[in-house]
């Protein structure tokens, strides 16, 4: 096969597309190679129409073991299984970006998948893949409006860096990924520590000059081996004296119900019913079926709404642009959880809820390139009656995931670390009523709930949702959308934060690209709002519980020796085993910082005692002079053994077991009686030496006692 290859230079590395390499079967297929990570993508489209009344796409993101040289932990299960988080978030930011730009008349099967070859441990594979994968739509026969490109920027030390490596992005402010064409932004997602809104923005505007050059070399791909395009007829039009008729009926009745309070998608199909009932008879022939009666519904309603929206600066319920829902907040709903609270907007309410446990309960993530302990986790629900429906219940689907990873990285740069509270903490957002942006309710209802639980927050984060219309030359930008404003409208901008700055974003949008000027507007109309919602947040909990619920583990955390940490644990576990039996604290030690660091927790404060004292007593390296009390564990004729501080052994000889002559220890004292005794020396090899007799009074006595 001859393969043909395009090369450019990004962050200071290559960056290389090659197609005709591999997968020959199908529409189009790309190398791409970045440092030394490679990702092959491919693209297939399927010969025959779907049924299906929605665009059919699919995108999978495959991280593949072997890419980093691994073979998978598991003792019994080898194979590669279901995708982790990670990687489905990463096909959702591909799919969030080329979803836009396909033909939504089209409905052929169309699969994208970016299967990771390599991971160099340095290079993320997201942007590489993602690159690849407008490279291929590009270069193939299936309809697709791009290419559009995308990059990484960090921030360090006021720098802004493209596609940062691992480590750099550890000490980066911003993580910034956006997607875009020529001529503007398509995608937006971020984590960030606090970055201004200022710093965000400078950040796309620099991801969109890098972008222009891969579009660039894209399209030197596209001009070498590009193919020409599907065509697809759209669909045939309705009768237009039929569309005119239901147009005519609707309209009046749709404009009175427009900008009211409470109006929502549901009034829409019941004016439809209304007006035109379903006939069960067989239909006539010529007349519009019941679902293109709801159609033309559905787009008149749609045309009046997005006009007088865009002209009349009229929202759907009434509000004004700039105005946010009612909003209530409260804590403490639930009597036995760690930490609760619920969070409204409008019709949309979360119920977000805290619990804590021992940093071993933390959750082990194997990838291609490390494994990772992660000590914070949020989950998020949002079952089918949260819509008013019903529907099918269980795992969470890519949504879900993709929502509940968005409130995680808001909220993430405000948790103390390890050393400052050593717990694992879950949070779980139970979406019960869904009307617009879930996952920003789940910010503010997280928040709370944290702060309820007595995790200390550096700031509370507060979060909203920003729309957009446009009609080309007029742009619009809404605060606080509802469900039914984010379908017909062309962005859903949702933006975290502190009072200080921003802490996560995300930007889809249904048109051709978004110009740096309306970002700029969103996201200080967003910071107004998020003020606001925050003012009221504060009024239900303005800090963090000073102490925890009397239902949540205590831990106690401190450090030890490196070199000791193999005597706490003993052979096989058997003496830390030992102490967890004995005193029922849950222990767990961990060397990553370089020192021993230990952490006992159970919900009985006695237990934790008992256990610190034992593990310090093991680490503990006597000294003379300290005084304890041991036990004998062993009786010779030259004196006993005593154990002291968690099992360490000392001799008392029987010239210091009393300040009398002692002829038989035995006589003096027995196998497990409880003694005082005092440190009088450690020799070279580790050997305690013990005294019954304080060494005082062994100085003052001086040698051993006369015999009789």
């Amino acid at each position: 096969m001859k393969s043909t290859k395009v090369t450019t230079q990004l962050g200071g590395k290559d960056l290389t597309l090659e197609t005709g390499k591999f997968a020959s079967l199908t529409n189009a297929a790309v190398l791409v190679t970045y440092g030394e990570t490679v990702v092959h993508v491919t693209a297939c489209m399927a010969d025959r129409d779907t049924h299906l009344p929605y665009f059919p796409l699919s995108v999978e993101f495959a991280e593949k073991l072997y890419a980093g040289g691994k073979i998978k932990g598991s003792r019994w299960v080898k194979r590669d299984g279901r995708p982790r988080d990670e990687a489905i978030l990463k096909g959702r930011i591909i799919d969030r970006s080329i979803r836009p730009l396909f033909p939504t008349h089209v409905k052929r099967d169309i699969q994208v998948v970016a299967t990771v070859l390599s991971a160099d441990g340095a290079n993320d594979a997201d942007m590489p893949a993602l690159v690849g994968v407008s490279a291929a739509l590009s270069i193939s026969d299936i309809p697709w409006a791009g290419p559009i490109a995308a990059v990484r920027m960090g921030l360090v030390d006021g720098k802004y860096m493209v596609n940062p490596t691992y480590e750099e992005r550890e000490s980066s402010k911003l993580d910034l990924i956006v997607s875009a064409s020529d001529n503007g932004v398509v995608m937006v997602e971020a984590g960030a520590n606090e970055a201004t809104e200022e710093e965000t923005l400078e950040g796309m505007k620099q991801a969109q000059a890098e972008v222009k050059k891969l579009v660039g070399v894209i399209n030197d791909l596209v001009k070498e081996v590009g193919s020409k395009k599907a065509e697809f007829p759209l669909p045939a039009e309705l009768d237009a004296a039929k569309v005119a008729e239901v147009e005519k009926a609707v309209e009046p009745l749709l404009k009175k119900a427009l900008g009211q309070d409470g109006f929502d998608k549901k009034d829409i199909h019941e004016i439809a019913v209304a007006q035109f009932p379903a006939d069960d008879a067989e239909p006539v022939e010529g007349a519009l079926t019941n679902s293109e009666i709801e159609k033309v519904v559905n787009d008149v309603f749609t045309k009046l709404a997005r006009k007088m929206t865009i002209t009349d600066e009229v929202r759907l319920d009434g509000r004004e642009l700039t105005k946010i829902r009612e909003l209530t907040a409260e804590v403490d709903l639930l009597p036995r959880t760690h930490g609760s609270a619920m969070f409204q907007r409008g019709e949309t309410q979360v119920l977000s809820v805290t619990t804590l446990g021992s940093p071993a309960l933390g959750q082990i993530i194997e990838s291609m390139e490390s494994e990772e302990n992660k000590h914070y986790i949020h989950h998020y629900n949002a079952p089918p009656y949260s819509y008013g429906d019903p529907g099918r219940y269980g795992f969470p689907g890519r949504r879900e995931i993709g929502h509940g990873a968005l409130a995680e990285r808001a909220l993430f740069p405000m948790l103390p670390s390890q050393a400052d509270f050593p717990y694992t903490i879950q949070v779980v957002s139970e979406v019960m009523s869904s009307n617009g942006s879930t996952s920003q309710a789940s910010v503010c209802g997280s928040t709370l709930s944290l702060m309820s639980a007595g995790v200390p927050l550096k700031k509370p984060v507060a979060g909203i949702a920003m729309g957009l219309m446009t009609d080309g030359d007029k742009h619009v930008v809404l605060t606080d959308i509802k469900g039914i404003e984010d379908h017909i409208g062309d962005m859903d901008f949702k933006v975290a934060g502190t009072r200080d700055g921003i802490t996560a974003l995300q930007m889809d949008i249904k048109v051709a690209g978004i110009t740096f000027d309306v970002l700029e507007r969103a996201l200080a109309q967003a910071k107004v709002a998020r003020l606001e919602i925050m003012d009221v947040m504060v009024a239900a909990i303005d800090t963090p519980r000073a102490t925890l619920s009397k239902y949540a583990p205590k831990i106690e955390q401190f450090e030890i020796p490196m070199d000791m940490i193999g005597g706490v644990i003993g052979p096989g576990g058997k003496i830390i085993k030992a102490i967890m039996a004995d005193t029922g604290a849950q222990i767990d030690i961990s060397d990553d910082t370089g020192v021993g660091v230990v952490n006992v927790s159970s919900p009985d404060q006695e237990s934790i005692d008992k256990a610190v004292r034992t593990i310090k007593g093991i680490v503990h390296v006597p000294e003379a002079g300290e005084e304890h009390e041991g036990t004998v564990v062993r009786v010779e004729n030259y004196g006993c053994f005593v154990e002291i501080m968690g099992g360490k052994q000392g001799l008392v000889h029987v010239s210091r077991m009393s300040k009398e002559f002692v002829q038989d220890a035995s006589a003096l004292v027995k196998v497990g009686e409880k003694v005082k005794v005092y440190v009088k020396g450690v020799d070279d090899q580790g050997r305690i030496d013990l005294s019954m007799v304080s060494l005082t009074e062994l100085r003052d006595n001086g040698s051993r006692p006369p015999r009789r």
